[in-house]
């Protein structure tokens, strides 16, 4: 139970979260080379038109069978997960709750106290769920880092639950 954190407050659904299942997560970020990148526009239509493209191009040249180049993808895919350093947005466990109009305030309840945001800088936090491949167990179970990654040396630790005011 010490790794479930709640969304309560101004809300229309409480909201469990369990970050350990965040690995099987599609929509997971890489964090070690998320804040370096520069941050593009997300355009989910023009991606999913050039992943289907690039699909088909690699049936049409080498048939539906996977080739051996496929199966070192999914080998290293596999790799990554097991080694790899992730996050995930807040935005959408925030929004899904259905925060009241009024909200303005979202307190970050820590075992340390409460840290107060604005309701507008904490839909673009990121919660740290795994370090090199492990779920964080000692300060977590999450980190939050600041939309602009500038708290990541300082991350907010022992996070226990979010209180939409």
């Amino acid at each position: 139970m010490e790794n479930i954190i709640m969304i309560s407050g101004k809300v229309k659904y409480s909201i469990t979260l369990d970050p350990t299942t965040w690995i099987f997560d599609d929509r997971r970020l890489d964090l070690t080379t998320y804040f370096i990148k520069e941050k593009e526009a997300d355009n989910s239509l023009e991606e999913y038109t050039k992943a289907v493209s690039k699909h088909w191009d690699r049936e049409i040249m080498e048939g539906a069978v996977f080739p051996p180049t496929l199966k070192t993808e999914k080998k290293f895919e596999k790799e990554k997960v097991l080694t790899g350093t992730f996050g995930m947005l807040f935005k959408p466990f925030l929004m899904n709750s259905e925060p009241e109009a009024d909200a303005s305030i979202l307190l970050i309840q820590t075992k340390n106290g409460e840290i107060e945001l604005p309701f507008k800088e904490a839909v673009d936090l990121i919660l740290k769920f795994s370090d090199n491949g492990k779920p964080i167990t000692a300060d977590g179970p999450v980190h939050i880092y600041y939309g602009d990654g500038s708290n990541q040396d300082d991350p907010i630790k022992n996070v226990t639950g979010f209180f939409v005011k």
